[in-house]
């Protein structure tokens, strides 16, 4: 009895562990594959910080990394948005930032904001004012919104967002493509609002996105478009890469432009866990194992188009050296083993899928001179 008690005593903690070990797989994999809007529709990012003091031209924050970068970003509160600009001065638990606006409801000491890259809200329109039109692009799974930016030359220039984001994380952009006459399309995809679910209700890394984005080519031909150049942001950059390697009309491309590209996701799905606050190897490895699990992603097959097996195109690589989602050494690899089409231009003290907010100068100059010998 004893000995039967003992082995059933072990049976139940290998169980328990074996279940413990799949829950912690299933949600760190889920920050990745499927990610949770805040109740303002909102997609979460940085942790929350708290505000310590402020008035009407500067505002104090909790200290992290991220509310110490250079740059411009935004702070959000329910009912309430600020943007913030150049850190004024340091201190041992608190950072002072220029408070460049604010809109809604109050911004006070004890509120909880958190950071982001969002400082342009809303359209084309509200935000950059631009003329533009919603359209909708027919995908395979049903109508897919998008913003449709008009201009006279003949390259359009179609961007992907990153998964943790929607359409808004192209607004930056589009006053430097406006400048340069190139007609926008800012898609949306599966499984963003308005957009029809994927299937299953997760993100595939590209892998099953990519047909929607080849329906917005196929858009933008049918509407006149020439050549196209693909742009996109984090996941959306392995959206755009899997398009250029599959798309009916990759001769018709002219370049891609690609920024904080994920091109390792496995350690991608490690990095939004610790963003999250859910570090440590092997809650990572988890991850990674059931977002394979899950998606069907084919990690050779990932590998293969990271490493620019597919690439016959210029492109631009657009990368911080502190990314922590997305890690920079992929994105030297890639530059290192296509230095024929590859320019990497490296952004320092810049968050994922944020370096135009730490410097939009650099950023724009940097797309205006890729852009410009494609015209």
């Amino acid at each position: 009895m004893r000995w039967g008690t003992a082995v059933a005593a072990a049976t139940a903690v290998a169980a328990g562990a074996g279940l413990a070990a799949l829950l912690i797989g299933r949600r760190v994999s889920d920050l990745s594959l499927r990610p949770d809007p805040a109740e303002d529709g909102e997609l979460r990012g940085e942790p929350v910080l708290r505000v310590h003091e402020v008035d009407t031209r500067e505002v104090t924050l909790t200290r992290t990394v991220a509310a110490a970068r250079r740059g411009r970003y935004a702070l959000d509160w329910p009912g309430g948005h600020a943007v913030v600009g150049e850190v004024l001065r340091t201190g041992q638990q608190t950072v002072t930032r220029r408070l460049e606006l604010t809109a809604g409801g109050p911004l006070t000491a004890g509120t909880e904001v958190e950071l982001s890259p969002r400082v342009l809200r809303g359209d084309p329109g509200s935000a950059c004012g631009l003329d533009y039109m919603d359209v909708l692009v027919d995908g395979e799974l049903g109508a897919l919104p998008a913003w449709y930016v008009p201009a006279v030359r003949g390259t359009w220039v179609i961007a992907v967002h990153g998964r943790l984001a929607d359409r808004r994380q192209a607004l930056p952009a589009l006053p430097v493509l406006r400048r340069l006459n190139l007609p926008a399309l800012v898609v949306s995809y599966r499984g963003d609002q308005g957009a029809p679910p994927s299937p299953d209700g997760i993100g595939h890394f590209g892998e099953t996105e990519w047909h929607d984005v080849e329906a917005a080519i196929r858009f933008a031909k049918e509407a006149g478009a020439g050549r196209i150049v693909l742009y996109g942001w984090s996941v959306g950059a392995a959206t755009v890469l899997r398009t250029a390697a599959e798309s009916h009309y990759r001769d018709q491309l002219a370049g891609l432009i690609l920024d904080s590209p994920v091109l390792d996701w496995s350690a991608s799905v490690r990095g939004v866990a610790a963003r999250a606050g859910l570090p440590g190897a092997l809650a990572g490895r988890l991850g990674s194992l059931a977002a394979e699990g899950r998606t069907g992603v084919d990690p050779a097959d990932f590998a293969r188009l990271a490493d620019g097996a597919e690439l016959d195109v210029p492109t631009l690589l657009l990368h911080s050296p502190q990314d922590t989602v997305a890690p920079f050494a992929a994105a030297r690899r890639l530059a290192d083993l296509r230095p024929d089409l590859v320019s990497l231009r490296g952004i320092p003290d810049a968050g994922h899928a944020a370096l135009w907010n730490a410097d939009p100068r650099g950023y724009e100059e940097a797309l205006r001179r890729f852009l410009t010998p494609l015209l």
